[in-house]
């Protein structure tokens, strides 16, 4: 630790990382003292069976469970793994792709999208006969689930703009965007099993 570090800065670091997702761009104090004590870090929740992911570039790092090795007595998982919705796993998906739509179009680095928008990704997967009041509803609450993971966030003061977190890319690699196809139709088939037959 250097001599500008307060005492506990690196307990400060630790709790932030096990709440969740660190962020350079809302913490920046916090982050700075992980890049300074990274090393420290990285030994301390090895000992709990973690590992440190890291992406400096896009400004973001987070807790994993680390795998063992064969012989390796496996570990309680201390970060714990969710079982995601159909739909809400279909709107990560679809939020992926446009993720790697706007960063194949270069210019500004932050995707915001309308609630509009996304209602709109949305729509054609939807189960047919909900009223629009209704369908909207639902993909709300779908759009709320991706908030609550941390993959998206409302604009503060435009609760209708929605940012995708470049943390999404981490998550749902190019591999698993390569079969995004596949992905859909599945989903499609799982909200309407007639849907094969139109293929």
């Amino acid at each position: 630790m250097t001599d500008t570090e307060p005492n506990n800065a690196l307990s400060l670091v630790l709790i932030n990382l096990l709440k969740g997702v660190l962020y350079q761009e809302q913490d920046p104090k916090t982050w700075q003292q992980l890049m300074n004590l990274q090393a420290q870090v990285r030994d301390y929740v090895s000992v709990l069976g973690l590992e440190l992911m890291l992406d400096e570039a896009e400004g973001f790092a987070w807790l994993r469970t680390r795998s063992t090795d064969e012989g390796d007595t496996e570990l309680s998982r201390l970060v714990g793994r969710r079982q995601l919705s159909y739909p809400v796993s279909l709107l990560i998906a679809l939020l992926r792709r446009k993720l790697a739509e706007f960063d194949a179009g270069g210019g500004d680095t932050r995707l915001i999208l309308s609630r509009d928008d996304i209602v709109e990704l949305m729509r054609t997967f939807m189960p047919p006969g909900s009223t629009e009041t209704r369908l909207v509803d639902q993909i709300d609450a779908h759009l709320n689930k991706v908030i609550d993971l941390g993959f998206a966030r409302r604009l503060r003061g435009q609760e209708q703009m929605i940012e995708v977190r470049r943390i999404l890319k981490a998550f749902v690699d190019a591999q698993w965007l390569e079969d995004f196809d596949q992905r859909l139709q599945a989903y499609q088939q799982h909200i309407s099993p007639d849907a094969e037959e139109t293929h």
